[in-house]
């Protein structure tokens, strides 16, 4: 008999769902250093964001009493919530522990960088969002990444074709 081995967990495997991403933080912002953490929600936002309507395109992080706070990310009201529903644009608490809150967010304040999200999913069944450090790129770096990516785009297509 033969012992089959445990593959080890990938990205893909990780019981992980993602509701939204911010693409555009990457192409205005330079991500110098990421950081998981929880959100504070209610019950109505939980359900809006389960169905996949968050809009992160305008948030951003910031520190507030020693706690960092999401501002200005739209969940919109779930109808079936009727009364008990909440304020689309609400200011949101993350969840980090003090040390991290010292390390990553202190680091913005200091440094003048931004507090950009770029990822809201489900981890295991709670709200998690990817939240980056941020330095913003000047039109000259956008443009530099640009000429970057379709190099790469075209070296890729060079080799698909050398394969045929």
């Amino acid at each position: 008999m033969s012992k089959s081995k445990k593959k080890p967990p990938s990205a893909a495997n990780d019981n992980e769902r993602v509701v939204s991403e911010n693409r555009k933080a990457r192409h205005e912002y330079t991500v110098l250093d990421t950081l998981e953490c929880g959100l504070v929600l209610v019950g109505s936002e939980v359900k809006s964001l389960r169905s996949g309507t968050v809009s992160l395109a305008e948030s951003y992080g910031r520190v507030r009493d020693g706690e960092v706070w999401l501002i200005g990310c739209d969940i919109p009201e779930y109808t079936e919530a009727n009364r008990f529903n909440h304020r689309p644009k609400r200011d949101r608490k993350l969840l980090m522990h003090r040390r991290e809150v010292k390390r990553f967010a202190m680091r913005a304040y200091e440094k003048g960088l931004t507090l950009v999200p770029l990822k809201l999913y489900f981890k295991e069944g709670r709200a998690k969002l990817l939240l980056g450090l941020c330095k913003g790129k000047q039109l000259h770096d956008k443009r530099e990444a640009e000429k970057k990516a379709s190099v790469q785009s075209g070296l890729r297509q060079a080799l698909m074709m050398r394969r045929k």
